[in-house]
């Protein structure tokens, strides 16, 4: 009886929880078409100041050329065809290890730390952009980690103690949000295919919000430690309209199922 009342449980019970896992709510201030669903299409919302208003849930947006059933983490999806990065042969090496040996085991992520630039936004796993005066804040459902983006005119710090996300100071170059962060430390990956970087990482990012549903993103890393010139790469993330983030605390990883097929 015992292990009947168990599995009863198993089957009737958890799969009863699974399915209330995301929240699905009409959220104010959504665009919408006659039919009422969330009109993606929709021009990008302002801010008070005239400047485009970011906010938003956000997710990476699967590219062409990526093969499906993958959690597409690596930047080598999101280069053009034939690029190169410009590695420094030490950076070749550990990548080659991370990538080709490892197949990417013993990345930040198996043991619960963070992801960092631009890695935290490549998983399956969606963030929140939250932009009020002075500040920009970059929620990441995975781990409940978050970002600060000052935008209230203050230089990067003379001193700044090593960090996983670094140090970001935002401004606006017309319609466009450019974030630069320094004082990275070297312990994370660019992305889970273990492309490397330094502590004297600088990225450059240039976020644009072209529809209410889409937001690009450029980023550029500056790293002469780990590479011989800097580059840059371009992504894509599409809103998540008409739900919230929900709690995720590495071991109840929820969220590899919701990407996009």
């Amino acid at each position: 009886m015992k292990a009947a009342l168990v599995l009863f449980v198993s089957v009737v019970v958890f799969p009863a929880a699974g399915s209330a896992q995301w929240l699905h709510l009409p959220l104010p201030g959504t665009p919408r078409t006659r039919e009422g669903k969330p009109d993606l299409s929709a021009p990008s919302p302002r801010a008070a100041d005239g400047k485009p208003d970011l906010s938003g849930i956000w997710q990476i947006a699967r590219p062409p050329n990526a093969p499906s059933g993958t959690g597409l983490t690596g930047l080598e999806y999101y280069v053009p065809p034939g690029f190169e990065f410009p590695f420094r042969p030490e950076s070749a090496a550990l990548f080659t290890q991370r990538r080709y040996q490892q197949l990417g085991a013993g990345r930040p992520s198996d043991h619960c730390l963070p992801h960092s630039v631009p890695d935290a936004m490549l998983p399956a796993s969606p963030f929140k952009v939250v932009q009020v005066p002075g500040l920009t804040l970059v929620l990441f459902e995975e781990y409940l980690k978050y970002r600060q983006i000052f935008t209230d005119g203050r230089a990067h710090p003379a001193e700044m103690n090593p960090a996983w996300f670094g140090y970001s100071i935002g401004r606006w170059d017309g319609d466009a949000f450019v974030v630069e962060t320094r004082g990275f430390n070297d312990k994370s990956w660019l992305d889970d295919s273990g492309h490397p970087h330094s502590d004297a990482m600088r990225t450059i990012e240039r976020f644009r919000r072209p529809s209410f549903g889409r937001l690009d993103l450029d980023v550029t890393i500056d790293d002469l430690k780990a590479y011989t010139q800097a580059w840059t790469v371009t992504l894509h993330f599409t809103l998540q309209p008409d739900t919230e983030l929900i709690e995720n605390i590495c071991e109840n990883e929820k969220d590899s199922a919701r990407f996009e097929k």
